[in-house]
């Protein structure tokens, strides 16, 4: 200490307790770090969640065009949903296109639906990366704009998830339909409302076009859904339609871009508590694979009669090219089978058409030849009974066979 200079002596005491104070704060922080649970990022459960990847450029606005170009996601009805992407055509493109003048949330690319004063419905539809656990809470985040070339606005768009992949012709409004079986034979069929688990309240209707909404909320799951729909699944009445003077009116109903998806799991984390309480995060177990295992290819998707793939079939692929890319050692045999409809050699073309055209999607994915098999056997080896409709379903099927590890 300086005797002569109180003021000195002062000063040198406050750094020295604001030192304290700093040191004080680092340990607090560390022990907290360190001796508490620790919240951990989650993985984002949608695939292309802002549309950035596709496999064409846009180039049409069709009216009863099916949405193709973007990856892992699909239309799951007749109403003709719509992909943008800054590299597409003039009716395609961002910020204008034929259906309005918006820049996508983030990035280049991003979709759009229509949702009308009548019951008209366009949705989009994609496959999570997995499956929804049981009674665990998960939160769905989605962005919207509403084209000022719309005639109105709704409220109430939401986010529906199923265990089974939705696939209607309708172009109208989703519903669950029920078959009540009475006696003697009598039935009746009843058709209720879905209920997303994830809705924009009816009192708050989507109005801005500038800028991009957040629709967002959090949900229990029942556990097992593996797919998520986007779309309006109320009646006009319950839609909360309004009109707003800013509108063109060159559409009949509302339109609106979607953008950026997210479903994080809330509460799903696998910890192990160990010493001093402090949380670690287990590693998921990577599956086992076992030469002459053989797995079916359960999403797999062609066009009627065909061997064109359909875009539902893409998350199916990539994650099958995950896995060999993941094992460069393996080799795999794939096989392609029909169901007993349509004589032998016609069955036999199909099924060898569309298990070419699975394997030519991986070679043309940077799977190399050496490493992939073929054969097709057209419904020669089913699995299931060809005199129901299920059993047929199940019939007409992608596998492959571990070869090698």
């Amino acid at each position: 200490m300086n005797k002569n200079n109180p003021y000195l002596n002062k000063n040198i005491l406050d750094i020295f307790s604001n030192k304290l104070d700093l040191f004080f704060y680092i340990l607090c922080f560390f022990s907290f770090l360190f001796f508490s649970p620790i919240s951990f990022a989650q993985e984002n459960l949608i695939f292309n969640p802002s549309f950035e990847e596709y496999y064409a450029c846009p180039q049409k606005i069709e009216p009863y065009g099916y949405m193709s170009q973007a990856v892992a996601w699909w239309q799951p009805t007749g109403g003709s949903a719509d992909y943008y992407n800054k590299c597409g055509s003039k009716q395609c493109n961002v910020p204008k296109n034929k259906l309005g003048i918006q820049m996508p949330h983030t990035g280049v690319g991003m979709v759009g639906i229509y949702s009308s004063k009548t019951d008209y419905r366009e949705y989009i539809q994609t496959e999570l990366k997995d499956y929804l656990k049981e009674g665990e809470t998960y939160k769905l985040t989605f962005y919207v704009s509403l084209s000022e070339y719309s005639a109105g606005a709704v409220a109430t768009l939401g986010g529906l998830f199923t265990k089974n992949r939705i696939e209607e012709k309708t172009r109208q409004m989703l519903t669950d339909k029920i078959t009540i079986e009475y006696e003697k034979g009598v039935s009746q069929s009843i058709s209720t409302y879905l209920k997303p688990q994830v809705v924009n309240h009816y009192s708050n209707p989507i109005i801005n076009v500038e800028d991009w909404t957040k629709i967002e909320g959090e949900f229990i799951a029942d556990g097992g859904e593996k797919f998520l729909t986007i779309g309006n699944f109320y009646p006009a009445p319950q839609s909360n339609v309004v009109d707003l003077p800013y509108l063109t009116y060159l559409l009949p109903g509302a339109y609106y871009y979607i953008d950026d998806v997210s479903v994080y799991c809330l509460t799903c984390k696998e910890k192990e508590i160990i010493a001093n309480d402090v949380v670690v995060t287990k590693t998921k177990d990577e599956p086992k694979f076992e030469v002459g295992q053989v797995v079916i290819m359960e999403n797999i998707f062609f066009e009627f009669d065909k061997s064109i793939l359909l875009p539902q079939s893409y998350v199916e692929l990539h994650n099958l090219i995950n896995i060999l890319n993941k094992n460069p050692n393996m080799k795999i045999e794939l096989s392609g089978h029909t169901d007993n409809k349509g004589s032998d050699n016609y069955n036999a073309k199909l099924s060898h058409n569309r298990v070419k055209a699975v394997y030519d999607y991986l070679i043309n994915h940077g799977i190399e030849k050496e490493r992939l098999d073929y054969k097709s056997y057209g419904a020669k080896q089913p699995i299931a009974d060809n005199k129901t409709d299920e059993g047929r379903a199940k019939n007409r099927r992608v596998e492959f066979k571990i070869i090698s590890l």
